[in-house]
């Protein structure tokens, strides 16, 4: 091959193989220097100086989110973040945006399952009195009446929309049936139509009470920091944080984990007349992000479905043509998240497609991965990583992923190492420890008018249909109660970064 031509070579089928250039050794690579300074609150502040990069981003992360409300008050934690920037004591929410607007700033506030954050874009000679406008909201947010009911009124027309769209149907049901009732991941992170029409701004002001101790936040800075002393700034405006009284001890996110009565395999149907698609999730409760084997389960995943030439997309999508993209992983959390594959075929393949994920997750588990596989999947994810860190809120994500899963900083120094070392026996290893085909759930979407007789004869486990076209608010079918008991996992089983 010279630089002006490329070669071909032609096979019988008369397809032509390109003589693609191999993959190059990766860049060097070094994750940004971070310093850690603790105030004398117990406020955790973790700051990356790049210089070059003149927009700054700053993240206060707390560590309580959905996992840690009360099952009847589901979405507080959700509707109390997104209600943050509505007002304070000293700025309703048009002046709190009018002030940001002439600092050039944003302000965002989220929950998720593990923390609630409020975040912090503006450029960085205008950073010290922005943060001022950050610590407002943090320290003095109000919540006013008016704004919650209209917040409140948006989620519940988002929660009803959500039941006429079958992807976010299956989802829900998925979680609901793979977790039982008592514990947290059994629900929605932002709340049921029930649950979220019981929220009021004092129920919002107390979501919010639980998550403030200093002691347990991490403060992430990260940007073009000319010298600016960022842990001095932070002791005069944040110093004098301090948890209220009688502040709640962190919330165990064992419960109701072991859902599991016996090993057998429920198939969950939620019917729907008439559809072209069915919705398919498969899979179990999975696993913290704080394991062991982390990398050698990162790179297991992405051969399996985390990557667009990955087995589960190349057989449901290329080999078969079922779905324009099918994919499994694991969701990492603090507790025990789900894992799962997932595509939306048509509704004629449904069975077809249901056995060949199965085939393929039992390969996965019960045949050792091929190098090239291997080596495709490591070359991806350590190519990719230096890519993810161009923006100084890239960097200020990824520190504030390590304070929610409580993680050194040498999960981002050491990654691509760690990832280079996996090897075909660790990538077997997390196949067979984590993947528990046998006994995960099957949840289907669609119409079972049309698959059903097929999905009998395949004889996965035991059946259990909806055909109530009602909402369901949590997302649980109308099972009774004891097959609902018997269909997670007793084991212990990637959708998240280092």
């Amino acid at each position: 091959m010279t630089a002006d031509t490329i070669d071909v070579e032609p096979r019988r089928d008369g397809a032509v193989v390109l003589d693609r250039p191999k993959p190059g050794t990766p860049r060097p690579y070094d994750f940004p220097p971070v310093s850690s300074t603790r105030l004398d609150n117990g406020l955790t502040v973790l700051v990356a100086d790049l210089p070059g990069r003149p927009l700054v981003s700053a993240t206060v992360i707390l560590p309580v989110g959905s996992a840690d409300e009360p099952a009847k008050q589901a979405g507080a934690a959700v509707m109390a973040a997104r209600a943050l920037t509505e007002g304070t004591e000293r700025y309703d929410a048009i002046a709190l945006t009018e002030a940001a607007e002439r600092l050039g700033a944003s302000l965002h506030a989220e929950a998720g399952w593990d923390a609630t954050s409020l975040s912090l874009d503006v450029p960085a000679s205008r950073l010290a009195p922005a943060m001022e406008l950050l610590a407002e909201v943090l320290l003095r947010p109000t919540f006013p009446a008016d704004d919650v009911e209209r917040l409140r009124d948006e989620r519940l027309n988002d929660l009803l929309q959500a039941q006429a769209d079958p992807r976010r149907r299956a989802d829900e049901t998925f979680i609901g049936t793979v977790y039982a009732s008592d514990a947290p991941y059994h629900r929605p992170a932002g709340g049921t139509r029930e649950t979220v029409a019981g929220l009021d701004a004092d129920v919002l002001r107390a979501a919010y009470g639980r998550t403030q101790d200093p002691a347990r936040a991490t403060l992430v800075v990260a940007g073009d920091l000319g010298g600016l002393d960022v842990a001095a700034l932070t002791q005069s405006l944040l110093g004098d944080w301090a948890a209220p009284s009688g502040a709640p001890a962190p919330t165990s996110r064992s419960v109701g984990l072991d859902t599991a009565s016996g090993s057998g395999r429920i198939v969950r149907v939620v019917h729907r007349p008439g559809s072209v698609q069915t919705e398919i999730r498969i899979g179990h409760r999975g696993l913290p992000r704080r394991i062991a084997d982390f990398h050698a389960l990162s790179v297991m995943s992405a051969i399996l479905g985390g990557l667009f030439n990955s087995r589960l997309n190349m057989q449901l999508r290329e080999a078969k043509g079922y779905t324009y993209g099918a994919g499994a992983g694991f969701d990492l959390r603090r507790g025990a998240g789900p894992f799962s594959a997932r595509a939306a075929v048509n509704t004629e393949v449904t069975v077809p497609a249901i056995l060949d994920t199965i085939a393929e997750l039992e390969r996965m588990r019960d045949a050792p991965v091929e190098a090239s596989e291997l080596a495709a999947a490591r070359d991806f994810l350590i190519g990719v990583f230096p890519l993810r860190f161009e923006t100084a809120g890239a960097v200020a994500g990824a520190l504030a992923g390590l304070a929610v899963h409580d993680l050194s900083i040498d999960e981002l120094i050491d990654y691509r190492a760690r990832i280079e070392a996996v090897d075909i026996a660790a990538v077997a290893a997390a196949a067979r420890d984590h993947l528990h085909v046998d006994r995960a759930a099957i949840v289907l979407v669609g119409d079972i008018d049309a698959f059903g007789p097929a999905l009998e004869a395949a004889g996965l486990g035991t059946l259990v249909i909806d055909r109530d076209e009602g909402v369901h608010g949590s997302g649980v079918l109308a099972a009774d109660d004891e097959a609902a008991a018997a269909i997670g996992p007793t084991d212990e089983g990637v959708h998240t970064g280092p």
